[in-house]
Order: structure tokens, then sequence, then C-alpha cells
């Protein structure tokens, strides 16, 4: 029988069909949905893509956004790009509530307030109406109930039913805390207050938050988890049976609402 020759054997690429490409591992088996991307600019870019989506379709509904936002380094990239990036300039600020998801309990113009570093990117450089942004006086002594009231009394403008926050942005810290819900804190137990005080050893200086009953009570909310730093804890939440009072990000669980992760791959442990 004649042998094939060397150049037989040979084939090209092209003879050989396209290269598989490796397969992306799965996300981590969070509740609710995941959503990861390649990049922390990706990620932005899809968080991004989200909150504009969500408030589009809640002012052609109800009127108005209700947007609540974290503080911390995490999202800062995102406001900024909410602000330059000509994609995403279809956000309709003038309709939009803009609420604080917690603060510490410092005057604004000190650089750990939440609402400092939110207002001089998003407040400063959007067209949204001064009466529509609601930040947390966290100085006052009775800051919590305050705000409550606040978040009461707007929202109940709202159709009842509908009078909820539509888009709360989430971050969580290395120990698994998100807003400031931090572990081992009396505030983790609270089942009918809307804002609460967190107090604790490592909560430094004292913080104002919403609670699990507002923030789960809310129309969509997304954790937007960043960086090599958050795997472990991210893997933690996905599979192991740490209690609530360890691991606080673990009690955001919507009641009629949608939980969505966005993380980039460094978090997600690929």
């Amino acid at each position: 029988m004649p042998h094939a020759s060397r150049e037989d054997d040979r084939m090209s690429d092209d003879d050989r069909g396209p290269i598989p490409l490796a397969e992306d591992p799965d996300p981590p088996a969070l509740p609710g949905t995941v959503r990861v991307g390649a990049t922390p600019d990706a990620t932005i870019d899809a968080i991004a893509a989200d909150l504009i989506t969500q408030a589009i379709a809640c002012v052609r509904e109800f009127g108005d956004f209700h947007l609540a936002l974290s503080g911390g380094n995490t999202p800062m990239p995102l406001y900024e790009r909410l602000m330059y990036d000509p994609d995403f300039r279809s956000l309709p600020w003038r309709r939009t509530h803009l609420w604080i998801v917690d603060e510490r309990c410092v005057p604004f113009d000190d650089p750990r307030s939440n609402f400092g570093r939110i207002s001089e990117i998003v407040v400063a450089h959007s067209d949204i109406p001064a009466a529509q942004v609601h930040p947390i006086e966290a100085t006052a002594d009775d800051a919590e109930t305050r705000y409550e009231r606040h978040l009461r009394e707007t929202l109940a403008w709202r159709e009842k039913g509908h009078d909820r926050l539509d888009f709360v942005l989430l971050g969580m810290g290395d120990n698994g805390h998100t807003a400031s819900l931090f572990p081992h804190t009396d505030v983790l137990r609270e089942e009918e207050r809307l804002v609460g005080r967190c107090i604790g050893p490592e909560v430094e200086p004292e913080r104002i938050t919403m609670t699990y009953p507002l923030l789960n009570a809310s129309r969509v909310l997304c954790p937007l988890v960043i960086g090599a730093g958050k795997a472990e804890m991210i893997r933690r939440v996905a599979t192991g049976d740490d209690p609530v009072s360890e691991i606080p990000i673990k009690g955001i669980r919507p009641v009629g609402g949608e939980l969505r992760w966005h993380l980039d791959a460094a978090a997600a442990g690929w």
C-alpha cells in the first residue's frame, strides 16, 4: 500500500479547521443572576448599561426613577463614566431621585463622606435637580430617623406597591459587608426600620445605613465587585454555609425584585 508523502501529513491550519477556543469557567453560583466581565472596564460598561436600561424603563412607567448609590473606591470609575462617556448620557437625570445607601457620621466636606465624593462627580456634573438629591445628614443625632421619614414621604408619591427604590448599587467589602451592614452588628437584626445606625468595633466612625427591609424591597439590587482581593469572599458567598451575621451580603434577598451581580474576572476567581 503506497505511503502518504510527508507533504500530505502536513496539513495547513485551514485544512484542520478552527482551533477551539478555551471556554470561560462557569460564573460563581451566587443567588440571582451573575454577569462577569473580562476586565474592570467591561464590568463597569455592563453595569452602566444595566442602570440606564432600568432608569429609562422606570421613567416611562412611573415618571421618575429612584436610584441609591454606594460610596467606596470601587464605584467611582462607574460614576465618572456616567458623566463623560457619550454612550451613557441618556440616563434621565432630570427625572432621577438620588439616594445614598450609607454614610459615615462625618461632615460632607470630610474626605471620608460618601455623599461628598458622589456629589463632586455626579451632582456637580449632571442636570439632576437639587430637590431630587437626598443626602444623609449623618452628623445629626436623629439621622437614621430623619432619613427614613424622608424616604417614606418621598416614595409615598408613587402608587402603592411601586413605592420602593428602583435601582440600588451595592459594593462588598473584603469581610463580606455591604452598605454599612457589618458582621456581628445589631443593625443586621433590624426587621422593621428602613434606616439604621451601625456601631461596632470595625466601624469607625459610626455609620447610617439602609437596612435589609428597605434594600430587599427594592426593584433591582446590583452588587459591583471588582478585584482578586474579593475572590475568596465571593467563593464563600457562593459555596459556604456562613451565616448572615458573619457575611452580611448574604442577607441581600430581594422580595419581588431582582439581584444582579456584576463581577470582573478577577473577583470571579477566573
